[in-house]
């Protein structure tokens, strides 16, 4: 068969039904082959970034393989963001490129790029393939590669006279890849070691990042913290590790989190860090995040280990394999006091990520009211970034693994469109609430078209303030209030919905969010809901850049 029903097949073979792609000429032989090919659903975005963080959000809501196409040239090159935002989230996404003719390969021909050589730095792996009869093999690998181990983007350039030229189709029966190594092999000293660590503390607390959720491990967190009476603290990523219902559940750390969630982090005597980076945001000063812990960190990718903070036991390996072996290692212990002196800090900083008492609307109620009213529905939360990300994250009441699809370490602004769209194509019976910045929400909005194109469902809540608001923020609270280029003027946003032939609802009162809120819940297609809220509204908790988590501060009087 021809290199594009190869391509075609192998995406079949991998359990591939839907893919996000925009066409072009290198990718037309590809293009013409999809109508013998129904099994797999075409999503046609309006840009090719949006194609990723569709794809993205569709692996992170499916658990399965999130895969999107692009052509040559800018084609390719509009997809850096959203392929460097899965690598930094660790989310199973495959990226198929086309390339000018082999013989044009080199030459600056039309809408050529080095598509290999610009995302080598941001993918798990790369691959150029020459040869159609490569295809099939190359395809099992790179599937293999994106979703097994620490799960990331792989990528597929192909240049367009491989699509069109015959070879067999040799799908591999078994990968082996000589360089690539997945170890499933559980250091048993390691589990010793780290359980008698575990035994012997008074103030143990466990760290729950993105891992937990990508490993579904989410039972045998709570087993572990149960057996051992050990709070729970998550990473942003980490929210729906445990229901926030959880007796053990203590919210979630980093810049703005929980108060005494970064508090009992500061003050532990052992930590328990489960699939998670380590990084700045959750963590703060590297230095001085917690002299006087020992550091326990379970994760799947050994690069992780000792790259910002020193571990007293790293042990590598994925949690599914590791946490059974740890749960029967602990004892069954009671840390009644440790637990009691955390619900004090709780309880005395319970203003500090509270809803403001105000008449004003504001965008904790916002989003607050968003979650009661969807209480009884399967709500999938998906957010842009800045501070309508970080009030959300406060305020939804997010319960379940894969519920709140956020950019994590890269922080997309513009992520909240196309993210929602593949969210929705992944869990069809869903209510998908995009949580929209006024600016993220400016970047990608013409995915409104595909969205209605595909009947989908979503609502989205426009949190608009005039301005880029986190940025906004520092301005006024590290730079003397110089506020440079951070007020918007705005579209008109009930209008540019109704272009598009979605209904658009404004909101300029408390009393009317629950209204607009149960309108668009009934209607069976895309809404939009334009939240005119207050403008000068600030996110605390906040650690400020460079300071401790103990240095969190509730207030701008505190910096």
């Amino acid at each position: 068969m021809i290199g594009a029903d190869i391509v075609l097949e192998s995406l079949k073979k991998a359990g591939v039904t839907t893919l996000f792609g925009y066409p072009g000429g290198v990718v037309l032989p590809l293009y013409d082959r999809f109508p013998y090919h129904k099994e797999i659903h075409h999503v046609l975005v309006r840009h090719e970034q949006a194609a990723g963080h569709a794809a993205d959000a569709y692996a992170r809501v499916s658990g399965k393989l999130g895969v999107a196409l692009a052509t040559s040239g800018p084609g390719a090159t509009n997809l850096v963001t959203a392929i460097q935002n899965a690598m930094m989230d660790s989310v199973p996404t495959l990226f198929i490129t086309g390339n000018v003719a082999r013989n044009l390969i080199g030459k600056d021909g039309f809408q050529e790029a080095d598509a290999t050589g610009i995302f080598m730095p941001t993918v798990k792996h790369n691959y150029l393939v020459t040869r159609a009869e490569d295809l099939a093999p190359t395809f099992a690998e790179a599937i293999y590669i994106a979703t097994s181990g620490r799960p990331g983007p792989v990528h597929i350039d192909i240049p367009k006279d491989v699509f069109l030229e015959d070879a067999d189709f040799n799908w591999p029966k078994k990968i082996k890849l000589r360089g690539y190594k997945i170890n499933n092999h559980v250091n048993q000293d390691r589990i010793i070691e780290a359980a008698n660590i575990i035994n012997a503390s008074n103030k143990p607390i466990i760290f729950a990042g993105h891992g937990v959720i990508i490993s579904e491990t989410t039972a045998l967190l709570s087993k572990l913290s149960e057996k051992a009476d050990i709070p729970v603290i998550s990473t942003l990523l980490g929210i729906g590790s445990l229901p926030t219902s959880h007796s053990r559940n203590y919210g979630w750390m980093g810049m703005h989190g929980a108060f005494h969630a970064n508090i009992a982090a500061s003050n532990a005597d052992t930590i328990i860090a489960l699939g998670m980076r380590m990084d700045d945001r959750a963590l703060g000063r590297f230095d001085d995040l917690n002299r006087n812990a020992q550091i326990i960190h379970i994760d799947i990718d050994p690069a992780e280990h000792d790259k910002n903070i020193k571990a007293t036991v790293p042990v590598v390996g994925n949690l599914s394999e590791v946490l059974p072996h740890l749960i029967n290692k602990v004892d069954e212990t009671n840390h009644a006091e440790w637990i009691s002196w955390i619900e004090k800090i709780k309880a005395d900083h319970s203003q500090s990520m509270s809803i403001p008492d105000s008449k004003n609307l504001t965008v904790q109620y916002v989003v607050s009211q968003i979650a009661k009213e969807n209480e009884e529905n399967e709500l999938i939360v998906v957010t842009g970034v800045g501070q309508h990300q970080m009030w959300a994250a406060q305020h939804m009441n997010i319960s379940k693994p894969r519920q709140l699809i956020t950019s994590g370490g890269l922080g997309t602004m513009g992520f909240e469109v196309p993210a929602a769209l593949g969210a929705q194509v992944a869990n069809r019976d869903a209510f998908v609430w995009s949580i929209c910045g006024d600016g993220g929400f400016q970047m990608t909005f013409q995915e409104l078209a595909t969205i209605v194109d595909e009947k989908l469902p979503i609502k989205f809540a426009i949190i608009n303030n005039g301005y880029l608001g986190m940025v906004r923020q520092w301005q006024e609270l590290f730079y003397k209030d110089n506020l440079v280029d951070v007020n918007m003027s705005q579209p008109d946003f009930i209008k540019i919905a109704e272009a598009y032939g979605i209904k658009g609802i404004e909101v300029t009162k408390k009393e009317e969010v629950s209204v607009a809120i149960k309108e668009a819940n009934k209607i069976n297609g895309p809404v939009l809901i334009n939240f005119m809220v207050e403008s000068g509204g600030n996110v605390f908790p906040m650690v400020p850049a460079g300071a401790a988590l103990s240095e969190t501060v509730e207030s701008a009087e505190e910096l």
